[in-house]
């Protein structure tokens, strides 16, 4: 017996030992090379070089920021919280993946914005490309397509708000007005439009959920939650009325 522990002794001594051991090789040295990292402005010798090299810093920056500005100026606001929408009137916001929404949504922007792209590089991309404009002019032909289509989607009420806060004067018209004014107009026009879509979006569904909440309290069935009652007969109604193709239909022709 004593020298059954004696052995079992021994074994976990040796075992201790070589974790130890194996610790040890696999640790990270001590002294670790850090490269050196240097920021400078290389190559400017006159006041204009460091400028044009602080434009190119800024303009780095900017482009972080580019795809919010980008989501702002097309479709994408009203499609996505459209279906923001959807996903809670149907009761399916575990079942829907955001990734999947999201995704459909950037394609049908793109599907929708597609015209207005195009305008744009044939009238500021290309010209601009083949040297026959220079950058201000390529900046101005540019923006005008997509004030034009902001515009179009844009309510008089809210333009005329951000004119008059901005203090703009008369002599600003549709096919002058600044982007900044154009795009917080557009953003919450946007956002009302989807609103409403999703108010209607709700009515059928709302109907569905009374029916099936009068049914179960008038059977005595008050424990029993409303909503995986209804969740089926949602699913049923949207499916049978062919729901994703004439939501997506009315969302495209709502652009138009």
């Amino acid at each position: 017996m004593k020298n059954k522990k004696r052995y079992g002794l021994i074994l976990l001594f040796a075992v201790i030992t070589l974790c130890f051991i194996a610790i040890k090789a696999n640790a990270a040295p001590e002294n670790v090379p850090v490269p050196k990292i240097n920021f400078s402005v290389d190559g400017a010798s006159t006041p204009k070089d460091y400028v044009d090299n602080i434009k190119i810093l800024i303009f780095l920056t900017l482009l972080t920021l580019l795809p919010s500005f980008v989501i702002m100026m097309t479709s994408f606001t009203r499609i996505i919280v459209t279906f923001s929408f959807l996903k809670g009137a149907l009761g399916a916001q575990q079942s829907i993946p955001n990734q999947i929404l999201i995704g459909l949504a950037l394609f049908l922007t793109i599907f929708i914005m597609a015209p207005v792209y195009n305008n744009m590089n044939e009238k500021a991309f290309k010209p601009f490309l083949e040297n026959k404009i220079n950058q201000e002019q390529a900046i101005e032909e540019g923006a005008k397509p997509i004030r034009e289509f902001m515009l179009k989607q844009t309510r008089q009420k809210d333009l005329k708000l951000f004119m008059e806060v901005a203090k703009l004067g008369e002599d600003v018209t549709k096919e002058n007005v600044p982007l900044y004014v154009v795009i917080p107009a557009f953003a919450i026009s946007e956002l009302k439009t989807a609103f409403q879509i999703g108010f209607l979006l709700y009515i059928p569904f709302l109907i569905i959920d009374l029916v099936v909440a009068s049914v179960l309290m008038s059977m005595g069935m008050f424990m029993l939650p409303p909503v995986m009652i209804s969740m089926p007969f949602k699913l049923l109604l949207f499916v049978m009325v062919d729901g994703w193709y004439l939501l997506v239909k009315s969302l495209i022709m709502s652009f138009s």
